[in-house]
């Protein structure tokens, strides 16, 4: 299985994007599956997660409430739908899977064996 993220651009603050994450092969076959994102000169920081077979989607502190995690089972894709952006939100954000979604590991990137290779979401102000 490869991950295939999609959807970065150049927004205005005030704008929106949404991420895709498609897994090629039939599913993602992992159970947790995330956001994350690493803007430059900072480290890696855990967005959002969802576990594949619950459902339950959980949110970075500054993603609530603007950030949605959505899938579309038929397309074995994730979406990152991101309103209201702000100018640290610029950063290139991956998705990534994980074989256990584990409530105490999901923010956590080494829960995660699988990455794709990023997109940029670049936010001016």
């Amino acid at each position: 299985v490869q991950l295939q993220a999609s959807g970065g651009g150049s927004v205005q603050a005030g704008g929106s994007l949404r991420l895709s994450c498609a897994a090629s092969g039939r599913t993602f076959r992992r159970d947790a599956v995330g956001w994350f994102r690493q803007a430059p000169g900072k480290e890696r920081e855990f967005v959002a997660a969802t576990s594949w077979s619950d459902g339950g989607t959980y949110y970075a502190d500054f993603a609530k409430g603007r950030f949605t995690m959505s899938r579309e089972n038929a397309k074995n894709t994730v979406y990152l739908q991101m309103n209201s952006l702000k100018p640290e939100d610029t950063a290139v954000y991956y998705c990534a899977a994980g074989p256990r979604f584990l409530y105490s590991e999901y923010m956590k990137g080494d829960n995660y064996d699988l990455w794709g290779q990023g997109t940029q979401v670049t936010v001016s102000s």
